[in-house]
């Protein structure tokens, strides 16, 4: 009896903590309307703070440096493993997961100095994404004996991660979106919107494999230019010529602001041929990965050339905040376009691929753009997107506008499916897109039985063309054919992807409604 009452004391103590850290910033203001209390309550206990300090500190950020501290625990046990000890595959997945630990921190301390709740919510829900992204790595691998020894399971961070981005959710007033101005964003010179629309392209280096240019590979260019660089505020334009430039390119966080322009579709090569089946994850497979905000491409194609039999072979990898791709062309099969996190926009762009080849955890529309299916294996089904939204709460969808889905010359007569749900809160809209007739009847086709099918969100608004017809669609709780505007344009540029406060500085043509 004695122990019951003690308990009893220190919960009714734990209630009277968590009251302290009541402000009126934040609707939530309770560790027992969070989905992991448990979690809130071990910050409350952990915090070496009175009460009044607490009081001061308030409940968003409470949980965000508690948090902040999980997260700095996963880094160092991923930092603290012995790679040289490993095979080749167990150590391409532990590299994946300290790149993702260390950008979990980095986004983390981000979003406790961050004073904007939309800007919150996009590295909130990246920071879910490299977790997820670290444990798809070992999956794929099939390298999961030890995976409760693996950091962000060991350290138990989601639950964290996903209690501060519910308190954040709600500080946003629910959907977390909203319209801003459409003045230009800080980070960008308002001279920059003419380059992307200018025929003569004013490079600060120039690549070319014949070399005219200052170098001959794009990664060459890449590095000198982190040399070059003195203000990363400002843009800095690397012209890569005409030709087939085989090597895989990585542009680093430390690349803000970089923009590269090629001479055209096809024109302008980057291809590669990393795969799944010979060792790579997929997030290392990409021929071209971008992590640094505010990237720019133009005028170029980005491809895998492993082939369907070795399945995940991404082309192009994006983790760039408000990143644009502007008349570019991405081609591979299964995962050729890896919308891996935060706020992406593709204008008239070509996708091509067979599994899945939109895919991600971003906030990403695809507007005038032309999607392009190829014929897969005889074992496999054509599928378009794979959204990866795992919490409620995060802001991330895909969201496909005034686009084209179409067959490719090798497609044949297989049907092809818009879409599966890669994660439980799925999210994905075709809106006013032009669907030719291989689009099967049901349109959706499920990940594994009922996994997702009451939680996911799928919606078509105002479709046209032969495989447009909605009568036979899936009957799944979290499936409608959207009829309302308003709920329509929750998924615009403007509102979605708050284009309207940086794309305009970008120069990239757009339609911010429907």
């Amino acid at each position: 009896m004695a122990k019951i009452l003690l308990l009893g004391c220190l919960l009714g103590l734990l209630y009277l903590l968590e009251a302290s850290l009541v402000t009126n910033a934040f609707p939530i203001t309770s560790c027992r309307q969070l989905p992991y209390p448990d979690a809130c309550y071990s910050i409350v206990r952990a915090t070496p703070l009175l009460g009044e300090e607490k009081s001061r500190l308030g409940f968003r950020q409470m949980n965000l440096q508690g948090a902040v501290l999980r997260a700095q625990r996963a880094l160092k046990l991923a930092s603290g493993v012995n790679l040289a000890l490993m095979d080749a595959r167990t150590r391409a997945a532990w590299a994946d997961c300290i790149e993702l630990a260390e950008d979990t921190v980095r986004k983390l301390n981000k979003s406790l100095a961050s004073s904007t709740a939309d800007d919150e919510l996009t590295w909130l829900s990246a920071t879910l994404a490299n977790q997820e992204t670290c444990l798809n790595g070992f999956k794929e691998l099939n390298l999961l004996t030890g995976a409760s020894d693996m950091p962000f399971i060991s350290t138990n961070v989601s639950r964290f991660l996903s209690n501060s981005l519910a308190v954040t959710q709600s500080s946003a007033g629910g959907s977390g979106r909203r319209l801003l101005s459409r003045g230009f964003p800080v980070w960008v010179s308002a001279g920059d919107r003419k380059l992307l629309q200018s025929s003569a392209v004013i490079a600060d280096l120039t690549v070319a494999q014949d070399g005219t240019g200052s170098h001959k590979t794009i990664s060459e260019a890449i590095a000198a230019a982190s040399k070059l660089r003195k203000d990363t505020s400002k843009r800095f334009v690397i012209w890569v010529k005409a030709g087939v430039y085989q090597e895989n390119v990585e542009v680093p966080k430390s690349m803000k602001n970089l923009m590269m322009i090629g001479d055209g579709i096809d024109s302008t090569v980057v291809t590669g041929s990393r795969n799944v089946i010979d060792g790579s994850t997929t997030f290392r497979s990409a021929t071209f990965a971008v992590v640094a905000d505010g990237f720019i491409a133009r005028d170029m194609t980005f491809e895998n050339t492993a082939g369907p039999e070795k399945h995940q072979a991404v082309a192009l990898r994006s983790g760039a905040d408000l990143s644009v791709f502007y008349r570019c062309s991405f081609k591979g099969y299964q995962d050729t376009l890896y919308v891996h996190s935060q706020r992406q926009f593709y204008r008239d762009c070509d996708i091509y691929g067979t599994v899945d080849f939109i895919f991600g955890d971003s906030v990403t529309v695809l507007q005038n753009c032309n999607i392009r299916v190829r014929k897969p294996m005889s074992n496999q089904k054509n599928i378009i997107t794979a959204q990866g939204r795992s919490d409620p709460n995060e802001n991330t969808g895909i969201s496909i506008h005034n686009s084209r889905v179409s067959a490719a010359e090798d497609l044949g007569d297989i049907k092809t499916f818009l879409g599966r749900p890669w994660k439980e809160y799925s999210r994905t809209v075709f809106m006013k897109c032009t669907l030719d007739s291989l689009i099967d009847p049901a349109g959706w086709l499920e990940w594994s039985g009922s996994f997702a099918l009451n939680t996911l969100y799928y919606g078509e608004y105002q479709n046209t063309g032969d495989g447009a017809g909605t009568s036979g669609r899936v009957k799944w709780e979290g499936y409608r054919v959207i009829t309302s505007a308003a709920e329509a344009e929750k998924f615009t540029v403007d509102s979605f992807l708050e284009g309207g406060s940086w794309l305009p500085s970008s120069g990239v043509p757009f339609s911010p409604r429907l």
